[in-house]
């Protein structure tokens, strides 16, 4: 049989394409994998919403209330609204994160997802952007209605609102990496302790008071947290129409050190699950 010229009888192997542009379209499809899920479900939808709603009514009417009280700091325009709109920012957006990943775990597509030509920092990147993306559907309808049922406005806050919410986001991709890590190096069984991980920053964050509030011994760990620092310059600017710039670099030099430090823990799990082989057996 006549061969073409130059065949050796070994078939070429086709590499997956790279470089910057086949990176974004692994990221873009993904992606488009959690938006066709999300438009699947209505359920899903409503869900995003009505947690913050449900949320932000409680907190309100709690507001409402003090606000009648002679207590300087209770009759603050927002100050408890404004506090669990920026908490849920954080906490809806490490939902986003961690969940997103966890169910690829539950349906058994995790090992499907790392033995494909998609390398972990392009679905950490695809988790992080869907979680921004189910944070704005969840919130800016919960934003919105806090306007126009207690006349609470969030962009009062001004420029300092986008820089709240960065750095609020960057903390809970911190988290979402560290739960992602102890999943994947313990399996479902750590599944209680994942989710609960962004509540063990709730009373020491001083999301709903001041720093003051906390005992002496326990206020270097507050601000060693980059949320104490967002929820103090929030109580700032509500209260007392300042803010502290130092509050921001603490902030964002914080979230710097916790990223880089939750994105390795995510890395060195992912290595020796690799490693052992329970990579493949992750699931329900």
């Amino acid at each position: 049989m006549n061969r073409p010229s130059g065949f050796d009888g070994v078939r070429p192997v086709l590499l997956p394409p790279a470089g910057a542009q086949a990176s974004l379209r692994r990221i873009g499809a993904l992606l488009r994998r959690y938006i066709y899920l999300l438009r699947s479900s209505s359920v899903r939808v409503v869900e995003l919403i009505y947690w913050p709603f449900l949320q932000m009514l409680t907190w309100g009417f709690l507001q409402k209330f003090l606000a009648t009280t002679n207590n300087p700091y209770m009759q603050g325009a927002g100050v408890l609204i404004g506090a669990v709109l920026l908490w849920d920012i954080l906490f809806r957006s490490n939902l986003g994160f961690f969940t997103t990943f966890i169910e690829e775990m539950w349906s058994r597509n995790l090992g499907n997802l790392l033995i494909s030509p998609l390398r972990p920092a392009e679905l950490v990147a695809a988790l992080c952007l869907w979680s921004i993306m189910r944070l704005s559907i969840g919130m800016i309808p919960v934003a919105a209605a806090a306007f126009f049922v207690f006349g609470f406005n969030l962009l009062d806050l001004g420029l300092w609102l986008a820089v709240f919410f960065s750095m609020l986001v960057l903390t809970s991709w911190s988290l979402g990496l560290i739960a992602a890590g102890v999943m994947l190096r313990y399996g479902l069984g750590a599944e209680e302790l994942a989710w609960s991980l962004a509540f063990l920053l709730l009373p020491l964050t001083c999301v709903y008071y001041p720093l003051a509030a906390l005992p002496g011994w326990l206020q270097p760990v507050a601000l060693a947290l980059p949320p104490t620092h967002v929820f103090e310059g929030m109580r700032a600017i509500l209260l007392e129409h300042r803010f502290d710039a130092s509050d921001l670099w603490w902030a964002l030099g914080l979230n710097a050190v916790y990223l880089a430090a939750g994105y390795g823990v995510f890395r060195w799990f992912l290595s020796s699950a690799r490693e052992n082989g329970s990579l493949l057996q992750l699931g329900e």
